[in-house]
């Protein structure tokens, strides 16, 4: 029972930033466009969106073990609001910042709250480390769940309710709020050890090139990303003339995905024994 009250702790504050930030997928390139800004203009917002949360990743770890875990499950909150908001205005300069402030919240939202809670689960509440998977299995789940149902959603508010392609983030502020205010309300605060930045990158990159294993798993996991990143600019301009509904296309994404997830799982069973080599 303790567990799982939690558990439940952890999912309150982590699948609202989750739901969150699934609202923002379907119609980011849509707004734009009904802003008039030209393919090219678009590519570069995508680009610095991109390159923040490359940047900001490298910093992230040692960002929040130094800063606090929740404070910067926190502070990802903060920052995302004031991304979604920067989407209210069609001034180029306040949107270039907002996709940098976007950035530096993925970074947060893909390194804070795990390490925060795998910090509680070991260090104070000493429950057993295998338990770990479980929790983070379930979130898995719920987040296929959560990312097939935001796109619903998106394309509730800013078609069938006619708000126009801005909405769905303005929907995504309350989430954003209401994860903080429980993060604050719920949490105990934990840290990391606090080791140099220019050691944390010396020790990856020691670790990259000593290890071909290692260097090849992040030369397919960077070629696979760039695809998808590609696919994620071009498939709005490519189905919108179309008159597609993008919220609904976005939620056939997310469950192509949940689908493809669930036979994976079901290929490495005992019934089928398609391990990975």
């Amino acid at each position: 029972p303790a567990f799982r009250r939690f558990q439940r702790g952890y999912y309150c504050v982590y699948l609202l930033a989750l739901a969150a930030d699934w609202l923002q997928g379907p119609y980011l390139y849509k707004l734009y466009q009904h802003y008039r800004f030209l393919e090219g203009q678009i590519a570069i917002l995508y680009v610095c969106g991109f390159a923040s949360s490359v940047l900001f990743g490298l910093v992230s770890s040692s960002l929040v073990d130094r800063l606090g875990r929740k404070k910067s499950c926190v502070l990802f909150s903060f920052t995302y609001s004031i991304c979604c908001l920067t989407k209210l205005s069609r001034d180029y300069l306040v949107l270039v910042a907002g996709r940098v402030l976007g950035g530096l919240s993925t970074a947060l939202l893909f390194s804070a709250f795990e390490a925060w809670y795998v910090h509680e689960h070991v260090e104070r509440y000493d429950f057993p480390t295998e338990w770990i998977a479980v929790t983070f299995s379930q979130a898995a789940f719920w987040n296929n769940i959560i990312a097939v149902g935001a796109g619903g959603t998106a394309d509730f508010f800013a078609e069938w309710l006619g708000l126009g392609p801005v909405a769905p983030f303005m929907v995504s502020i309350p989430l954003l709020v209401l994860s903080g205010v429980f993060a604050v309300k719920n949490w105990d605060e934990n840290y990391g050890k606090k080791r140099a930045f220019s050691k944390t990158c010396g020790d990856g990159l020691k670790c990259l090139l000593s290890d071909r294993r290692v260097l090849l798993l992040g030369t397919i996991q960077a070629l696979f990303e760039s695809v998808i990143y590609i696919f994620i600019f071009l498939w709005t301009p490519v189905l919108d003339p179309h008159g597609a509904p993008l919220g609904i296309v976005f939620s056939g994404f997310m469950a192509a995905s949940m689908l493809g997830s669930s036979l994976y799982h079901l290929a490495i069973s005992k019934r089928y024994h398609l391990q990975p080599v």
